[in-house]
Order: C-alpha cells, then sequence, then structure tokens
C-alpha cells in the first residue's frame, strides 16, 4: 500500500504540516497493512501463515507453514473480523481451511511441528534432529485456538462447528508426555531422534506461555511442580539488577541482570493479560513495561552509537539481521547482541505497555522513513539506519505480533477472550496467579 499522503511538505519557509493521519488512524493503517501477511501472502493450500515472504522473491520457501506464526496469524485475522478489515464470512471460511489442515497435518503426541509442509501437512525438518514435536511453538497456536473458540462459541451453526473444532485440537496436545516423567517441560521431542534436543524450559524467555497452557489442559496436564522447579528454577528466576535505574525483576536468559529481546514481552502475552496479573515470583505488568522501558533507554543511550537511534527509532528483538559484509542473516537483537539493526515490531508490538513511545516509532516509520521501511505488508522486518540497510523481507513471527498487541492496547480484546476462557483461568490458579483485570 503507498502512504503518498504520509509524505509532509517540504517548504522551510513554512511551519511544518500536522501529520496527515490521526492516531487511530495510523493505527488503522499498520493493522490492515500487517493482516496483508496472513490474508494476501499466505500459504495458498492451507491458507495458514508462511514462515517467510521475500518481496524480491515470492517462491523462497513458498510451502513453509510455521506453527507459531499461524497462531499469530490466526488472532491478527479475528481482528480484522472485529474491525470489517476482512468480510466475515471469507474470514470463517478461510480459517475453516487452516483448521482442517492443522487436523490432519503431522502431530507428535499432539503438538505440531515447528513447520509444516502447506501442501501436504507433513513435517519439516527445523534442524536434522528437530524433526517431530515442537511444543513451545504448539502453545502459541494453542493460544489462538482457545482466542478463536472463545470468539464464535455463540455464533452461528458454522462458527459454533468451528470453535468446537479449535477446542478438538488443542485438547489433544499430549502435555504431560513433554514433560520425561520429571517436573518440568522440554520443547522437542521426535519419534526417530526422541529427547535428544533435550531443551528443557526453564525461565525467563518467551516460554510462560507453554506453561500455561501446560496446566490449563483438562485432558493431559501438567501439574504446578513443573512450574515452580523448572520454569521458576525454584525461586532463582528473580533478579534484583537494575538497568537505568528501572528493575529487571527477572533473570532474562543469555542476558542476566539485563532484558532479552522484546519478542520475551510479546509471544506469551498475545493472549495472557499481564495487566494486574501476579504470581509469588513477579507482577508481569511491572515486568513487561520495564522490559520495554529499559529497551527503550537502551536506544536512547546508543552505547555504540549507531547513527539513527533515537527516542523514536528504537526497538531491538529477535529478526533478520545485517551480516557483517552486508549479507542478510537472522540473530536474536537485544542489548547484549546489538548489530545496529532495528527491527520495527519491537516497538509496535510494544504498543500496550509504552503507547507514547511506540506511536512516536510508528509515525517515524511511517512519515519519516516510509518509502525505505514500509512495504506490502506494512514494516520490513528488519532496517539499519546506521548502514544504510533494510531487507525487503518478512518473518510471520515478527508481522504477527503487531495486529494482536496493538489490538490489546487499543480494547483488550485478545487478552479478554483468552482470559475469560474457564481452563485458563484454572491453569493459572494451578500454577498460582491471580488476575485482578480478570477475577481469578
Amino acid at each position: 500500500m503507498s502512504c503518498s499522503s504520509c509524505n509532509k511538505a517540504e517548504d522551510e519557509n513554512t511551519t511544518p504540516t500536522e501529520p496527515t493521519l490521526t492516531d487511530q488512524q495510523l493505527l488503522d493503517l499498520v493493522q490492515k497493512d500487517a493482516l496483508k501477511y496472513f490474508w494476501d501472502y499466505a500459504e495458498t493450500n492451507s491458507k495458514l501463515a508462511r514462515e517467510r515472504y521475500h518481496t524480491d522473491d515470492p517462491s523462497n520457501d513458498a510451502q513453509i507453514v510455521t506453527t507459531g506464526g499461524t497462531g499469530f496469524g490466526i488472532m491478527t485475522i479475528l481482528v480484522g473480523i472485529e474491525r470489517g478489515f476482512v468480510p466475515r464470512d471469507q474470514a470463517i471460511a478461510r480459517l475453516q481451511t487452516g483448521l482442517d489442515f492443522l487436523e490432519n497435518a503431522d502431530r507428535f503426541h499432539g503438538a505440531w511441528p515447528h513447520w509444516m509442509n502447506g501442501a501436504t501437512g507433513n513435517v519439516i525438518p527445523f534442524g536434522t534432529v528437530d524433526n517431530g514435536g515442537d511444543l513451545v511453538e504448539t502453545s502459541f497456536l494453542c493460544q489462538a485456538l482457545i482466542c478463536l473458540r472463545e470468539y464464535f462459541k455463540n455464533g452461528t451453526a458454522a462458527e459454533q462447528a468451528l470453535a468446537q473444532q479449535a477446542d478438538n485440537l488443542w485438547k489433544g496436545v499430549e502435555w504431560s508426555w513433554y514433560t520425561k516423567g520429571e517436573n518440568a517441560l522440554y520443547w522437542h521431542w521426535s519419534p526417530q531422534y526422541e529427547w535428544q534436543m533435550n531443551f528443557k524450559l526453564t525461565g525467563y524467555n518467551e516460554c510462560l506461555v507453554t506453561y500455561v497452557m501446560a496446566a490449563a489442559s483438562p485432558t493431559h496436564p501438567v501439574g504446578a511442580e513443573a512450574y515452580h522447579q523448572a520454569w521458576a528454577r525454584n525461586g532463582s528466576i528473580v533478579n534484583a539488577a537494575q538497568r537505568y535505574g528501572i528493575p529487571v525483576i527477572f533473570d532474562y536468559n543469555g542476558a542476566s541482570g539485563n532484558v532479552g529481546p522484546m519478542f520475551w514481552a510479546h509471544y506469551s502475552y498475545l493472549g495472557l493479560d499481564p495487566r494486574g496479573l501476579t504470581d509469588q515470583y513477579a507482577n508481569y505488568w511491572d515486568l513487561v513495561k520495564n522490559h520495554t522501558d529499559i529497551m527503550h533507554k537502551y536506544c536512547e543511550a546508543n552505547p555504540h552509537q549507531y547513527n539513527g537511534y533515537s527516542d523514536k527509532c528504537w526497538g531491538l528483538t529477535a529478526s533478520y539481521t545485517r551480516n557483517n559484509d552486508g549479507s542478510v542473516g537472522y540473530s536474536a537483537h537485544q542489548p547484549n547482541n546489538d548489530r545496529g539493526v532495528i527491527s520495527p515490531t519491537a516497538a509496535l508490538s510494544s504498543f500496550p505497555y509504552a503507547p507514547e513511545k511506540a506511536m512516536k516509532a510508528l509515525r517515524y516509520f511511517y512519515e519519516e522513513k516510509h518509502d525505505q521501511v514500509i512495504g506490502v505488508a506494512g514494516p520490513y522486518d528488519a532496517f539499519s539506519p546506521h548502514y544504510n540497510w533494510v531487507t525487503r523481507r518478512y518473518l510471520a513471527i515478527d508481522q504477527g505480533t503487531i495486529v494482536p498487541m496493538i489490538e490489546n492496547y487499543r480494547t483488550g480484546m485478545l487478552w479478554n477472550l483468552f482470559m475469560q476462557a474457564p481452563e485458563v483461568q484454572q491453569g493459572l490458579l494451578t500454577l498460582g496467579f491471580h488476575s485482578s483485570q480478570h477475577g481469578i
């Protein structure tokens, strides 16, 4: 979508014109744009989320469907329906196609793999020994399936059938299998390589909702001991350090005393509402807000002196990156891994936590850098003002958090859907959570 109206008048003899779009119009625009990734550029057979889309090479990985990104895409489409961005009947038909695909795709003790072939539903290995179930990606998808169920459960006959199908899909996940019989969850299992990946889910990273889903399951639940012993590391998840005078609260994996990439404040919280959410370890609103504020302060301080970082050009997260030789790679950008690359989703998906800071970034991307960083499905995945570099590519897991998190800022829609689910409420109580926002 072009945005010629976003260009300001360039007359040095006049006062700069006011922005053409109001805040609400601009929020509508970026939501419509990011929705296109999951609507216009979905995998053609399954209608689910492609792992990536290269604007200069659309056939690149055209049939790779990503499980977590599909969950984010489902939540994005729900927002699109509610806002009238997509026709309700077309969206329902598309979601039906997607759920039918998931019903018939490869599953491993109920968990979907990280990647699937959109034409066949067969697993595409994410790595040699990562060719089975991916519990974390599956939890992101289940978060969305619960939102879908809650959204359609009182609708037409077709909508209620879709809700029931989503319910059956999420209840088919054998969370308890992924404990190996321990008080812990493990990320991967393969029928060929079994537990060789051996990735225990210990906090803090993006996996909080995996434990919530496992505790919430009415069919294959995992008890609170796994949460407290493995995820919370028997209490050592807590960290008393501060950055810029702001408490970090948790011990971020690989960044002790600092914060990790911004997606750790997004993926689990598309449905899980951090407002008023507490357990014995943290106030989760403080956790995600502090994460955002520290990231913003870091980009303002700009210790590496990268050109372009500012209070309006900020946000480090996992995304495409610029390699030292100028080629495109991938990296989890964060304060202790800053490569001079800004990922727009980092700021835009933080609207609930820091709306003024996020709005400055949104205006910067759309009004000042539009021709460089805005493409066919909204902001490109990553760019570097310092190196005058941009990758004209998209990733589902980055584009997919923008619409849901902006909507949570605007209306709380997905937070309300997810948190009203009775199993979610019971799962949170099982783990020792309470939510003043939702009366839990």
